[in-house]
């Protein structure tokens, strides 16, 4: 049994000891890259919050980049359900929904039997109606989001679980927020996320996550169209390719945290 700081027994908080993160690229972090190289992520700074209240606390993160829904079931969901952590958040679906041809009775039925499993063996489950930046690839997709996300609502109610909304609220929409690739939050967004899991556990506010970002000066249309074309060459070729091909950015690539560990002073963002 972990202890908590005199700080988490007061507040009448349920004190959580350890936490596993699943999913994407969104939980793994990117695109809130540290300096040397590797991405932190709202899920990495909430545990961080955490563990600074929690004496012993343990994290891991099994989220992986490119990840779909059936992956996510098969490679990370009976990993974590078998570590029994105090805490437990889900991401995952949205790969599948953005791309062209989308089986949705599979995506849903994946995502239910993942928290049919990990709802009981965890202290409580986080799901999430992800955020989307406006443009013609959210609209693309929209009905299907509304699916999943009316799907998770319901999976809640029948598990217990917690959903945090940042697709309703659209100051989340705001292309500031988020990384020249156009599919992945900046630092700021990460942040906010991670006061928005914080709150919805029932911590009090440490900042606004819904306050708007300050009004900023347009861009003109020339410097518009020059990141539209620098867009469309570092990434979107690059992402129709590995499509086409069958590829995945998180193709060979491990967990950043495949164990529930302590976290050193070093990994504390």
């Amino acid at each position: 049994m972990n202890s908590a700081s005199p700080a988490s027994r007061s507040s009448g908080v349920p004190v959580i000891g350890s936490f596993a993160a699943l999913g994407d690229s969104f939980t793994e972090g990117m695109s809130d890259r540290l300096p040397d190289g590797t991405y932190r992520g709202w899920a990495d700074l909430l545990a961080a919050r955490l563990g600074a209240r929690t004496d012993g606390f343990r994290y891991a993160n099994l989220a992986v980049r490119g990840k779909l829904i059936g992956q996510i079931a098969e490679e990370q969901v009976d990993v974590a359900a078998a570590m029994g952590a105090d805490l437990v958040t889900l991401v995952g679906g949205l790969n599948d929904i953005m791309r062209p041809k989308c089986d949705m009775g599979r995506v849903l039925g994946l995502l239910e039997e993942s928290v049919g499993k990990l709802a009981p063996s965890c202290g409580q489950l986080v799901l999430m109606r992800s955020p989307g930046r406006r443009g013609p690839g959210l609209e693309r997709c929209r009905p299907r989001m509304e699916q999943l996300f009316a799907f998770i609502d319901e999976l809640a109610g029948r598990h217990g679980a917690l959903v945090v909304d940042l697709y309703t609220d659209e100051f989340l929409a705001d292309p500031r927020l988020w990384a020249e690739d156009r599919l992945h939050l900046t630092d700021e967004g990460h942040r906010r996320v991670a006061e928005a899991v914080w709150q919805r556990l029932g911590h009090p506010a440490e900042s606004d996550w819904r306050a708007p970002l300050p009004k900023g000066v347009p861009r003109s249309w020339l410097a518009r169209r020059r990141a539209d074309v620098r867009f469309t060459r570092e990434h979107l070729v690059p992402w129709v390719g590995r499509r086409l091909t069958g590829r995945s950015s998180g193709d060979g690539r491990a967990p950043k945290r495949p164990d529930l560990t302590s976290l050193a002073c070093e990994d504390t963002p």
